[in-house]
């Protein structure tokens, strides 16, 4: 008979030593994700030049417009498989877990031929230069015609943490890092394909560590499983499906709402020139590094409240809050004040124009003092996630990052055509949202399956 409960569960014994146990393999997971986006612009800077190195530094916000969505999708249906787990209800986490599954694999086909057919139209209405278009249409359109890939990791990655294994997507993001770092030089350093065989590298290198996942999967499936995958249950399940997209579509909202803002922002950045958008790019891949405290207690924070709240423990749910959003910001405020020192540094690595190191390190110096903003906010809409109540962050991101930021740039750039005006949308923005999950969180009750007296998350 299938078991619900031979993962690893977070329902039981410290809840420090449990969250970090858990936190640290999603840090190094996401750490080497980094590193290796961070590889194809260090490459391309170094090799190729500028205008190629703009190409894919703004390439960004477009692919996380178009890939957000699913993957948010993929994040409420984790908080459904990690309820089922910490409730061990292996009838229901089989059916959620083949039905994620099987929406991956559509989702991801159809992403793939919409960003194929749409990225030459979106590109131009985010301004482009004409002297990049050319680079970055080439890099999208490489990239689309293989991120299934990318959406299908995810989907398995997802199923994977949400029974508490982030060991095994950790090992598949480090081969897959490692591939990347290979193929870059082989690519473009040794054949000479620039910005094509960065996208090529970076497809080829996702595509190995979906499979790794997906061996995995079935693998486990063979061995009866409850979260293991078995070709014959591979379905979309109507009820399952229905719950997939409750949760899941507000958290998919949520992240396509805060890259349709980034893509405003790209784009006002585009008006300064490809030298301003080189150094932004360069930026984006450093800050990608001060998000990993931040997305890992976030993720760990969305599967160890679920499967608390599935076992019924309010006890362990509020102890692991308090945990996590003390940690994450005072982690994040470490590497911000980290990247405040060095900036001029890290950005030259990328490339050393004299105007694209200043862009990007005027950037940096503006918002990295202010990433414990950004840390808390992303650690309550984890929570949040987690308790079942992903339209609240959903909506605070709606109104806060994206028709506040857009507001503020449109207006304040109009009358001071400054970049700088535009670097400080994001702690801005990040201050107000933060006193606004405070404010809910001080007043939300944490769901009691058994019933019982309500406990308040703060």
């Amino acid at each position: 008979m299938a078991s619900a409960h031979s993962g690893i569960s977070l329902t039981a014994g410290s809840v420090p030593k449990g969250m970090l146990l858990f936190a640290v393999p999603i840090f190094l997971s996401n750490l080497f994700q980094q590193l290796y986006n961070a590889v194809d612009s260090l490459i391309v800077g170094n090799f190729v030049g500028g205008q190629a190195l703009a190409a894919v530094g703004s390439s960004g916000s477009l692919i996380f417009l178009l890939t957000g969505f699913v993957n948010g999708v993929s994040m409420g249906a984790g908080v459904l498989i990690a309820r089922y787990f910490g409730a061990k209800d292996a009838e229901n986490l089989r059916r959620a877990v083949h039905t994620t599954a099987a929406l991956g694999l559509a989702a991801g086909a159809a992403l793939s031929a919409a960003g194929v057919a749409f990225s030459p139209q979106i590109l131009r209405w985010m301004g482009t230069p004409a002297d990049v278009l050319p680079n970055s249409l080439l890099y999208f359109r490489i990239y689309f015609s293989g991120c299934i890939a990318v959406v299908l990791y995810n989907a398995a990655a997802g199923i994977l943490q949400s029974v508490g294994d982030s060991r095994s997507p950790m090992r598949y993001l480090i081969a897959a890092s490692l591939t990347n770092v290979v193929l870059d030089l082989l690519f473009i350093a040794v054949l000479g394909h620039g910005v094509g065989g960065a996208a090529l590298a970076t497809i080829l290198s996702q595509t190995l560590s979906a499979a790794l996942a997906y061996r995995r999967l079935f693998r486990l499936g063979a061995k009866g499983e409850a979260y293991g995958l078995r070709f014959k249950d591979l379905r979309f399940d109507g009820a399952m499906l229905r719950d997939i997209i409750r949760l899941g579509v507000p958290s998919g909202v949520q992240n396509s709402v805060i890259s349709i803002a980034n893509i405003v922002v790209q784009a006002n950045i585009n008006a300064f020139g490809s030298q301003a958008m080189a150094g932004c790019g360069a930026y984006s891949k450093i800050e990608g590094f001060a998000f990993l405290p931040v997305t890992c207690f976030a993720m760990s924070l969305a599967t160890f409240v679920s499967q608390n709240v599935g076992a019924g423990r309010p006890d362990r749910v509020r102890s692991g809050i308090r945990f996590g959003i003390l940690c994450s910001p005072a982690l994040a405020e470490g590497l911000g004040a980290l990247l405040w020192l060095t900036a001029p540094l890290l950005i030259s690595a990328f490339n050393r124009e004299p105007a694209v190191i200043a862009y990007g390190v005027a950037q940096m110096r503006t918002t990295s003092l202010f990433f414990c903003l950004l840390a808390f906010s992303h650690c309550c809409a984890g929570i949040l996630r987690g308790l079942g109540r992903p339209v609240v962050p959903m909506a605070v991101m709606l109104v806060v990052w994206c028709v506040l930021r857009i507001t503020y740039i449109t207006v304040t750039v109009h009358f001071i055509p400054d970049i700088r005006v535009i670097f400080w949308a994001y702690p801005l923005t990040w201050c107000i949202s933060s006193l606004l999950f405070a404010w809910y969180l001080a007043h939300c009750p944490i769901p009691q399956p058994g019933g019982g007296a309500p406990q308040h998350v703060l």
